[in-house]
């Protein structure tokens, strides 16, 4: 597979067409975006048949002051960017950008793979409090994930990953994205303005984005049993659990310890690990 294959099979993807496409702006350490997961994930599993998700990678961690609710033109930035060959990045990198150059090489190898190899490198940082500070620990990271250790080693240093990066990044420029984490939606009317959202806001503002853009008030999927969803998620807080489910933080800690006793999650700091090997796929 040449350079230019590699890229353009990271970027186009075969999911069916839907009526939303979101773009998803993240760095792969910050702290915001971490916390952002769990809307995210309850906002696919309600309304994930609605939209289609794509994360964008960006160094940018500029705060911006004011209103965060903005429009977008339609035709600022679509998949399949042209990126310039030439292009290169400057060495030594700053560390997001290493760590952001790493989920692209992970990407290399299937979108499942990066989003893996990102849950892990999230892991070390925001569950364990570490630094990524060399190579070895993002291979540490390539090994839990479960990725072609050897591919991803040839993949950090290639122009393939490069390249995917610097097309996240001019992606970011062009529609003007200054913090993470940002979402952008855009409907199937390619006449129509996109709707561009930076910060961490309340689930249901995010819901009444998607009813906004699809035009009508659908109904949401129902939620999985909370053994399927923990499963799939693998750390989650109490919180998380208080939100998804829409319960008080009290039962979502007793439904946790429940789940301890069955030996199906263990305590991690402030975080519950799923440790139930025998436990059927995820979502």
């Amino acid at each position: 597979m040449t350079v230019n294959e590699k890229v353009v099979a990271t970027q186009e993807g075969t999911t069916k067409q839907k009526q939303l496409e979101i773009y998803l702006f993240v760095d792969p350490l910050c702290p915001d975006c971490w916390a952002l997961e769990p809307v995210l994930k309850k906002l696919w599993i309600e309304y994930g048949q609605y939209f289609t998700l794509r994360h964008v990678l960006t160094g940018q961690l500029d705060r911006l002051n004011g209103a965060n609710y903005k429009r977008i033109d339609r035709h600022a930035t679509r998949i399949g960017i042209a990126c310039d060959d030439r292009i290169s990045l400057q060495a030594p990198l700053p560390i997001p950008y290493v760590a952001s150059l790493a989920v692209k090489a992970a990407e290399l190898q299937g979108r499942q793979a990066s989003i893996r190899f990102l849950r892990q490198l999230q892991e070390i940082v925001f569950l364990q409090g570490k630094t990524i500070t060399n190579t070895g620990t993002l291979i540490q990271c390539a090994i839990d994930a479960g990725l072609d250790v050897q591919e991803f080693i040839k993949d950090l240093s290639s122009p393939s990953a490069v390249k995917a990066f610097q097309c996240d990044l001019k992606i970011s420029a062009e529609m003007d994205v200054r913090e993470v984490p940002t979402l952008v939606f855009f409907n199937e009317n390619i006449e129509e303005e996109g709707i561009k959202i930076s910060g961490c806001y309340p689930y249901d503002v995010y819901v009444d984005l998607i009813h906004e853009m699809l035009g009508f008030h659908p109904q949401p999927s129902p939620l999985p049993p909370m053994e399927q969803f923990l499963h799939h998620a693998q750390f989650v807080t109490t919180d998380d659990i208080a939100m998804v489910y829409n319960m008080p933080h009290c039962k979502a800690e007793c439904e946790l310890k429940k789940l301890r006793l069955k030996r199906k999650v263990e305590k991690v700091g402030s975080f519950w690990k799923w440790v139930d090997k025998e436990k059927g796929p995820g979502i």
